[in-house]
């Protein structure tokens, strides 16, 4: 945030009144309401309505607010050669080459306007979001599209959506739609990012389908300009498909409204604790998720400026030292990664060492508890080669998309010294629906909700959750609240009731402070033989606090009394582990032994005690797979969550197995 941009949040606050958030009051109950519906004290004071940045409706105003605010400064970096330096280019520079895009396509027959779909299909980048900034320039409504989604659910949203134009960033992208063009009829021009090979070429003679090189539609907008269609800020800006476990895709649909107010909302519930400085956003986390999408707009609305990695993810740590970056969001697997490898590397030292370092982290922490988060305390001496790892600079940093264990974030809080929030939401929910406040650090929760959402509890009665009780479906009504799925009135009336909530699927609990908890979730429970209901995914997510545990599949159903599961232990700890006991260091040999298959066991189960797991919720049986769970094999979404359909056919042979032996 630059200074100008920090002057003018705080005068936003003032303007507004917005209040401080009691940490030990974070929502209340909505008066005139028997339902429990709770909100954010902001919203109780203010209202549902927020309008934080004083006149900004849609995503082309958040871009030139970015610019005012920034004098034009730098907006996007790169790194044209491994291990080289960034290199910028400025807000007017990414602007103009929307521009010349917009009416490069507009020229070519696309016409502007909401009936227009435009596919993305790259990787981040400055061509991302130059496309991004042509579609809310010109009212294209903008349909990213991923490698993970594999090429029939890419089919399947390019005839759904009726996807006439697709800008790709690599000739293989462009191959592998080219290759089903032939099942896409309404697909009409690819436009490429990289040059087109004559290869390339060559493949689209006998198609219907237009090649055209990303530059020259630049060019040709250059020489043909367009008048911009700025959109409304009740229209769309944007469909994210999201893949589930089963079945086809399904299009939410963002508007411009859910974006801004969100971003919004995000402003007024950090209030004054915003950072100060000039900001550098790490871009590493695709923008074909809303995830990442909402971050950089919230960068972009400041006029900060973002930092593309080089896309190898060898090269990420290399990046994050070249870039030096203020601000990254993260998700918890990218952070327990850096954390087992900074900790390894401390235990590495020795045991000296090791314990000067965890009473540095006690000592921090406690500073920490008392809201002091500071990186100039004599403690930070020892934590300062770890900081200097990660560019130095990093101070604000936000985590999402699954939980994240106390332990990771407060070293991350200690180690960094950073703002460290966790947050929950969907992409049906604008990436965010609660958010921890930088006031509080309490454990155990996924913060308060944001400002103009309301939220209540329904009752679960087959998993005895009851909304007097505090616990129940999450249900959601707000401005961030997508419009319904592209489409499919059938997901989305299975998403929205008739009073216009939104059923989540994850059950929640209100904390005493008034932070919400998510607990359990609705979809993917089973009931035992015994008539007992469990919670698989609960259970993985305790076990993965094992430090044998990479991956972890749990499997019940109700013609058996037990439950089993599928664990690839982490092949690192496990090889260092068997070398100790003299078991021997071949991965896949140490997963066939039946002393290594029990010791994982009592671990978990140990873990699971410690967690408050009843009996009946824990693995009586596991099956130790030496093979990771991988898009490429079919068993994990593209966002990285298990197939559990697909687990339970993959190890189908196994699992009779377990359940077999006596």
């Amino acid at each position: 945030m630059t200074a100008l941009a920090f002057k003018e949040h705080r005068e936003h606050l003032k303007r507004l009144g917005v209040p401080r958030i009691d940490p030990m009051k974070q929502s209340v109950e909505k008066q005139g309401t028997t339902e429990y519906v709770r909100v954010n004290p902001i919203t109780a004071k203010l209202g549902q309505e927020l309008d934080f940045f004083n006149g900004v409706e849609t995503l082309n105003d958040v871009f030139k607010r970015g610019m005012r605010l920034s004098n034009n400064g730098d907006c996007y970096g790169w790194r044209p050669e491994p291990k080289g330096r960034y290199r910028w280019v400025t807000y007017d520079h990414i602007y103009q080459r929307a521009g010349n895009l917009g009416s490069g396509l507009i020229s070519d027959g696309v016409e502007p306007g909401q009936q227009t779909m435009i596919g993305l299909y790259s990787q981040n980048r400055i061509g991302w979001s130059i496309t991004e900034q042509a579609c809310n320039r010109f009212s294209f409504v903008l349909i990213p599209l991923y490698d993970t989604l594999g090429p029939d659910a890419c089919k399947y949203i390019i005839n759904q959506a009726e996807i006439s134009t697709v800008v790709c960033d690599t000739e293989a992208r462009a191959s592998l739609l080219l290759k089903k063009a032939d099942q896409m009829p309404g697909l009409k021009r690819i436009v490429l990012m990289s040059p087109i090979t004559d290869e390339l070429r060559k493949t689209t003679e006998e198609l219907d389908v237009k090649l055209l090189q990303y530059r020259e539609v630049e060019e040709n907008g250059l020489n043909n300009k367009q008048p911009d269609l700025l959109p409304k800020r009740s229209d769309l800006c944007t469909v994210c498909y999201t893949s589930g476990t089963t079945g086809n895709p399904k299009g939410a649909m963002l508007t411009h409204n859910n974006m801004v107010s969100n971003l919004s909302a995000f402003m007024a519930l950090i209030n004054d604790k915003a950072p100060i400085s000039n900001e550098t956003h790490f871009s590493y986390l695709p923008l074909a998720h809303i995830y990442e999408r909402f971050a950089q707009a919230l960068v972009l609305a400041h006029g900060g400026r973002i930092g593309f990695s080089s896309g190898d993810i060898k090269l990420l740590t290399d990046d994050i030292a070249a870039l030096k970056p203020t601000i990254m969001p993260v998700v918890p697997r990218v952070m327990n990664r850096i954390y087992d490898k900074f900790l390894q590397g401390v235990k590495e030292k020795g045991k000296l060492k090791f314990a000067v370092f965890n009473l540095a982290r006690k000592k921090k922490l406690a500073l920490l508890m008392k809201g002091n988060t500071r990186t100039d305390t004599k403690w930070d001496k020892i934590f300062k080669p770890l900081r200097e790892i990660m560019g130095g600079n990093i101070r604000f940093m936000t985590t999402g998309s699954a939980p994240t264990t106390e332990e990771t974030k407060n070293f991350f809080r200690c180690v960094l010294g950073v703002t460290l929030l966790e947050g929950y939401g969907q992409t049906e929910t604008t990436a965010v629906i609660t958010c921890g406040i930088p006031a509080d650090m309490s454990p155990g929760n996924v913060g308060s909700l944001m400002p103009g959402v309301e939220m209540k509890l329904v009752d679960v009665p087959d998993m005895n959750y009851f909304a007097k009780n505090g616990q129940g479906e999450v249900c959601s009504r707000g401005n961030n609240i997508f419009t319904g799925y592209l489409k499919d009135e059938e997901k989305t009336r299975e998403t929205f009731d008739e009073d216009g909530w939104m059923h989540s699927g994850d059950i929640g609990k209100w904390m005493p402070n008034g932070t919400l908890k998510i607990i359990d979730r609705k979809k993917n429970i089973f009931k035992l033989q015994q008539g007992e209901y469990v919670a698989p995914e609960k259970v993985e997510t305790i076990y993965q606090r094992s430090e044998f545990v990479a991956q972890v599949y749990v499997h019940g159903d109700s013609l058996q009394s037990f439950c089993v599961a599928i664990i690839v232990p982490d092949e690192e700890v496990l090889v260092k582990v068997g070398k100790s006991k003299g078991l021997g260091s071949n991965f896949e040999q140490l997963c066939k032994k039946q002393e290594v298959n029990q010791m994982i066991l009592n671990d978990c189960v140990k873990i699971g005690k410690e967690a408050g797991l009843n009996s009946f919720e824990q693995a009586k049986k596991l099956y130790l797979c030496w093979t990771l769970f991988s898009l490429e094999n079919g068993l994990l979404t593209p966002t990285m969550k298990s197939k559990r359909p697909a687990l339970r056919d993959h190890y189908k042979i196994q699992i009779d197995a377990m359940y077999g032996q006596k």
